[in-house]
Order: C-alpha cells, then structure tokens, then sequence
C-alpha cells in the first residue's frame, strides 16, 4: 500500500512539473520599433509586447511606426497609450523604417487628426487600452474614422481588464496630458491654438502588465518620481521588470529614473526609453548621453532597446535572449 502510494505521488509530482515548467519557461518577447535598425534614437518610444500565448500589445506607438502598413507591427491585439502627447499617439510619423538619421529620424508624415494610434487600431482590429478621460477622445475618434468605438477600453488606476493572457491595468504617473489642436480641429482647436490652450483628458498613466508566465512589467508613460512607484508597484504588484523614461526636462532624467529604479520600484532589470537623444552607434551606448548617465547609475542589468532586435524575458524578469 506505502508503494503504490509512492508511485501515485510521483506521477502527481511530474504531472505537476509537466504542467508548470512550460509556463515558467515560456518567455515575454519585447520588440523596439524604433527610428534606425539596431540603435536607440532620439524618438524611439514603441514596443511590442508578445505574451508566450502570443498576445500582442503595442506600446506608445509615437513617431517611428511607419503607419499601419509598417511590416515589424504585425498582429497587434491593443495599443496602449500613456497620455495624448503627440510624440506618444503619433501626430506624424516616419516615412518609412530607417528614414533620416538617428539624431534627426524623418518624421514628415502627418497623422493628425486621427493619429497613428488610432489609424493602426482600425488597420489590425485592435483594441486601444487607456485610463482616466483618454477612451472617450479615442473612442470619438475612432467612430469619426469609420470605426468601432467600443474598441476604445477604460481600465482606470486600481482596476483591470484582459486581453489574451495579459492583465492590464494603470497606475499613476505625474506628467501633463494636454491634447494638441491639432486633433481637435475646427473653430473650436483655431480659438484654442489662438489662445495657446490644449484640451485636458484627464491625468496620464503608466501601466503595469501581468503576462501569462508570470512576469509582472511596470511601463512608466512619462512620468516624475511617484511615492505609488514604491507603495503600488513594487509593493502591491511587485514588478520584476521595469521600462522607464530617461529624458530629463519633460520627464524623469537618468539620475531621478535611476532612483526609482535602484530605490521604489526595485526590479530584477530595465529598459530605458523616452531618452530624447540619440544613444547609441553601431548598438554601443555614446559616452556623455543621457543612456550612459542612467546605465551607470542604475543597480540592476539596463538592457537597452535596440530598434529591431527581440529581447525575451522569464517569470523573473530575467533576459535569457536577445539582450
């Protein structure tokens, strides 16, 4: 009896492991689209978030995406946006992949009113995931492009909604989130442009994304130091992996983003963005930048977001390819 008990715990045992290992071991693929092939450029802010079920989100599509028709989107499921800036929805973009320089990377096609975010959106059927007043500008948006506008999605700061294997929801970020005339337009954006006036759609957001192995990511948007970057989440979501903005002036700088990394947030590694400078040549950072400034600082691995190359991550937040 004590054997045959043995061997049905064993083979409970390794069903077990048969079960869990592929989900630990399955791996999140993160994908820069950024201006130039294999560099990190002064408007670089786009990702692609691949869950190992094969959900994929797109991250502040901003001004690299060479439209809806650019082949390194692929399937997109949702876009999720941190705030209405144009550098983040797209108010132009790219004329195509690598057009122009790294420091001056070739924006000369106009995306407003609609903007690239909501253009991709129709073009791949994808969801546009933002909190606060965003889903109503983009659910309006989508309807006057001929779209569905319930593809417009509110998840607001402490709730949550699925999409694939993914489990979205936003935090708080300290930053402005005044739209552009621009997307307005009429005589309502021509007496607000004469006025020097943007419309407010209420606060900007970061993100924090729990995939399906496990790994819980924190996506900063353009944001300051935040005491809900310690309190929320590291301590509530306790995210292993962190993308933050390194900027300076608009947003955290290298020395300030190092500290949220090194001392709120305290994840296993991070993925500068938002640098606002051209970073790198021939993939090594440039001495003197703002990247070196933050890569120097920061206590955990900084793996940087080279346009083009896939970098995969485990449960831990760990890169275990690509990196």
């Amino acid at each position: 009896m004590h054997i045959a008990s043995t061997f049905l715990l064993a083979a409970i045992m390794a069903a077990f492991v048969a079960v869990a290992y592929p989900l630990q071991a399955a791996t999140l693929k993160i994908t820069p689209l950024g201006g130039q092939d294999g560099e990190f450029c002064r408007l670089d802010r786009a990702l692609v978030l691949e869950d190992p079920d094969g959900t994929r989100l797109l991250y502040d599509v901003g001004r690299t995406v060479a439209g809806a028709d650019d082949p390194r989107l692929g399937e997109i499921d949702a876009l999720l946006i941190s705030h209405v800036h144009g550098d983040h929805i797209g108010d132009k973009h790219t004329s195509a992949i690598n057009a122009g320089t790294c420091a001056e990377p070739d924006v000369s096609i106009v995306a407003a009113p609609a903007s690239s975010a909501v253009t991709i959106a129709m073009a791949k059927d994808a969801k546009i995931v933002t909190g606060s007043e965003m889903p109503r500008f983009f659910a309006g948006k989508l309807q006057s492009a001929g779209g569905d506008p319930k593809k417009s999605v509110l998840v607001r700061f402490g709730g949550s909604i699925k999409v694939g294997g993914v489990v979205i929801t936003t935090v708080p970020a300290v930053h402005s989130n005044g739209l552009a005339t621009e997307f307005i337009g009429g005589s309502l954006g021509e007496a607000m442009e004469a006025a020097g006036i943007t419309a407010y759609v209420g606060p900007p957001t970061g993100f924090v994304l729990t995939f399906s192995n496990g790994l819980v990511v924190y996506l900063s948007g353009d944001t300051g130091i935040t005491a809900e970057q310690e309190t929320v989440v590291r301590g509530h979501y306790q995210a292993k992996l962190a993308v933050i903005n390194i900027g300076d002036t608009f947003t955290t700088g290298p020395t300030e983003a190092a500290y949220v990394i090194n001392e709120l947030v305290k994840p296993n590694a991070v993925i500068p963005s938002h640098a606002n400078e051209e970073a790198t040549q021939g993939g090594t950072v440039l001495p003197g930048t703002r990247t070196e400034a933050f890569t120097k600082a920061s206590k955990v691995p900084v793996h940087l977001p080279l346009s083009g190359k896939t970098m995969e991550f485990d449960s831990t937040g760990t890169c275990v390819a690509g990196c």
